[in-house]
């Protein structure tokens, strides 16, 4: 298959170039009219009692049970005043003249806490009624946009922060790129040291860009997908399609040296490089795919924009990028000063004595404290993972700027209820006296709980559906507050009962993560270890890339505590810390640390087993595959985490960690886990690492890969 692809590619590249832009132009036309509609929810299980709770109480009322939008009315003056009591009405008038609007909520004598402590302001609640995520999100735009011609009116709450994130997402993704593709322009032209060559990387990531926003608007139309995910595709996309673009480039680059501009330079450069892009391709996207396990709509968006995003890499770096450098030949080092042109030409020679080969002897020759080091720097890297808190999303991770913010701030500083949070109880009953006497016992118990303010009383709401409604004395997130709704699920319900509100979609979150996560673990780590033996025909060699994974996973968490939740580099990253690290990052930079990782380490181990296979000494097959591979691996990953690294610019703080983070996992993996981990482990274990027990070395032998074969 590859060898026809090239030769394809070389008879016929004018027209395979064509055809590819033609087909990307339609991609990206397409992709963007399917992805106007992304999702800024989805971090939920929607099998999770907290979720069943809230469209239990939608189907028997009509409306939803917790506030959909809030707007803070400031009128200048007293809100008992007549002045005050006017631009409260005209607020309420507006809101309840919406058709999505079920009811709305204001200041009253049975609800003085929406009146702010100093009475200078109020605080409007309004409930939509049995309305989909699209429909909620548009209701949020539009009356935002009526409202915000009103002086003194600031509007928020939990669908207007999701439309607030979706338009911010998309700005600061625009931004991202504006800041990526010039920097990964200049490394390109460093790594390459020619204009020709440094421009194919970033114009094959630009085709992988638009061939991943094709495939996730499908999803979108099939799965609906979660915003976020455009971050992802753009990111990974970028990155992958560097990393293989350079592998592909630097080999043909060797190649051409070797036999010139010819078939067998460009079919040998598609039957061995190619060959690992398209095993490693089909890894990282294996390992992201793990992701689609959990139910929450964020991750498994994650995982699909992953999957098709490595795949899509996988075709241009294999299907459109030999075609053009079959078009370009030895052009490909054109327009490269004589000086850089003579390092490159030097560099692509191989020669036995560049700075990887002695680096590799050196560590070679004092193994054991090299990993011990090594590893106490992972480690200790990864210490600070011992104290991670969890949070989730709320408007926390928006700029101050953002609407939905500023209105969460003043409720929490300005008004009465600012301090509690509400819980609420859906249990399935029939209205009888019995259920209300049955009922009452259960805010009974929840009054006598020390974090409940306060409990009302049951009330039938119809469709068999009762409510009660509960305050905690603490914020959303704080343990007491956790506990209390932990408390309420251990009661022994008379009835069917659920409990809701943010703070049980936090806890059932959590759980539900927690449930799924070791599935998930363990298709990862198997990807992980079928990959590598099949490539090595070794069992030691993946089960040293887990462990290996593992300490960059924790060592990356650690670095994540140390910026977002203990607060440093605030200013300079420009952010608030919430003082605890996102619940859905380790999982999602889990995955894609080990899908990355063992693309890196398919690099390596790929080309230390060629030179083993064609008679090379263990440790001199070590020195030369690093040699071969080290300044490109190393390229790739640099590239790799501007590519990331950009979403640091992003205003939504989980963006950053997602950037941040993997951008720290890749750069520990590319420096201290390949430079010093894997030489040192390989000469300590020496001809051992290749060891597998007699039927799997006959297994390998049928089905195994080989990069050349």
């Amino acid at each position: 298959m590859l060898n026809r692809v090239a030769r394809v590619s070389h008879a016929h590249p004018v027209r395979v170039i064509i055809t590819s832009l033609l087909i990307a132009a339609a991609a990206l036309v397409i992709g963007f009219t399917l992805i106007g509609n992304l999702s800024a929810s989805g971090f939920n299980d929607p099998d999770s009692a907290s979720v069943l709770a809230q469209e239990e109480i939608v189907g028997a009322t009509g409306a939803s049970a917790v506030p959909s939008l809030v707007a803070i009315v400031d009128p200048g003056a007293p809100i008992a005043s007549p002045r005050g009591q006017a631009a409260v009405n005209r607020v309420a008038t507006v809101m309840k003249d919406d058709p999505d609007v079920a009811s709305v909520a204001g200041p009253s004598p049975q609800s003085p806490n929406l009146t702010s402590k100093g009475g200078s302001k109020a605080a409007l609640l309004g409930y939509f009624g049995d309305i989909n995520e699209d429909e909620s999100q548009a209701a949020a735009r539009r009356l935002d946009d009526e409202l915000s011609t009103v002086p003194g009116v600031t509007v928020g709450g939990g669908w207007t922060a999701a439309a607030e994130t979706s338009t911010i997402v998309g700005e600061d993704l625009l931004r991202a790129e504006l800041i990526a593709f010039p920097l990964l322009f200049l490394v390109s032209l460093w790594v390459f040291r020619g204009l020709v060559a440094a421009l194919l990387p970033p114009l094959m990531g630009a085709l992988v860009i638009f061939g991943g926003f094709f495939f996730l608007g499908v999803g979108n139309e099939v799965f609906g997908m979660s915003v976020y995910a455009l971050n992802l595709v753009t990111g990974l996309g970028l990155g992958l399609a560097i990393d293989y673009s350079l592998l592909m480039v630097s080999r043909y680059r060797e190649e051409v040296a070797a036999h010139g501009a010819t078939a067998t330079a460009l079919a040998n450069t598609v039957r061995t490089a190619g060959k690992s892009v398209v095993y490693s391709a089909v890894t990282v996207g294996a390992a992201l795919a793990a992701l689609m396990i959990f139910p929450q709509n964020f991750l498994f968006s994650m995982g699909f924009g992953g999957l098709v995003v490595a795949l899509v890499a996988a075709v241009v770096a294999v299907g459109v990028l030999p075609a053009v450098m079959a078009l370009l030949g030895t052009r490909i080092n054109a327009l490269a000063p004589r000086r850089w042109r003579a390092r490159s030409e030097a560099a692509d020679r191989v020669e036995e004595s560049g700075g990887w080969y002695r680096l590799s002897h050196f560590v070679m020759r004092r193994p054991t404290a090299v990993a011990l080091v090594s590893g106490a720097f992972m480690v200790l890297l990864a210490l600070p993972a011992l104290g991670v808190k969890f949070t989730t999303t709320d408007s926390s991770v928006l700029p101050q700027s953002a609407n939905a913010r500023q209105v969460d701030q003043m409720l929490t500083r300005e008004f009465p209820s600012g301090n509690g949070t509400p819980v609420f109880l859906s249990a399935r009953a029939p209205d009888t006296p019995q259920a209300s006497r049955k009922l009452l016992e259960v805010t009974r118990e929840i009054d006598a709980l020390p974090a409940t303010k306060s409990v009302s009383p049951p009330r039938f709401v119809g469709d068999r559906t009762w409510q009660i409604d509960a305050t905690s004395r603490y914020r959303a997130l704080d343990e007491r507050t956790i506990t209390l709704v932990q408390d309420i699920q251990a009661i022994n319900d008379p009835y069917p009962m659920k409990v809701g509100g943010f703070t049980a979609l936090f806890v059932d979150q959590r759980s539900s993560l927690a449930a799924h996560l070791p599935w998930a673990a363990l298709i990862i780590v198997a990807v992980t270890i079928v990959a590598l033996f099949l490539m090595t025909g070794s069992v030691l060699l993946p089960i040293k890339a887990v462990i290996m994974n593992v300490l960059t996973l924790g060592a990356t968490l650690g670095v994540l505590v140390l910026i977002f939740q203990d607060g440093n580099l605030e200013g300079f990253l420009q952010y608030d810390s919430q003082g605890a690290v996102d619940l859905t990052q380790p999982i999602l930079i889990g995955a894609l640390a080990f899908g990355l990782s063992t693309d890196y380490a398919v690099f390596l181990l790929s080309r230390i087993k060629e030179i083993r296979d064609n008679g090379g000494g263990e440790r001199e097959s070590v020195a030369l595959g690093l040699q071969r591979t080290g300044r490109v691996v190393t390229a790739a990953a640099l590239l790799f985490c501007i590519a990331m690294g950009a979403f640091a610019t992003s205003r939504i703080v989980i963006i950053k960690e997602l950037g941040i983070g993997t951008a720290v996992a890749v750069a520990l993996d590319a420096t201290i886990v390949r430079a010093l981990l894997v030489p040192s482990l390989m000469a300590l274990f020496g001809k051992w690492n290749w060891w597998a027990p007699g039927p799997l070395r006959r297994l390998h032998a049928r089905i195994g890969v080989r990069e050349g074969g």
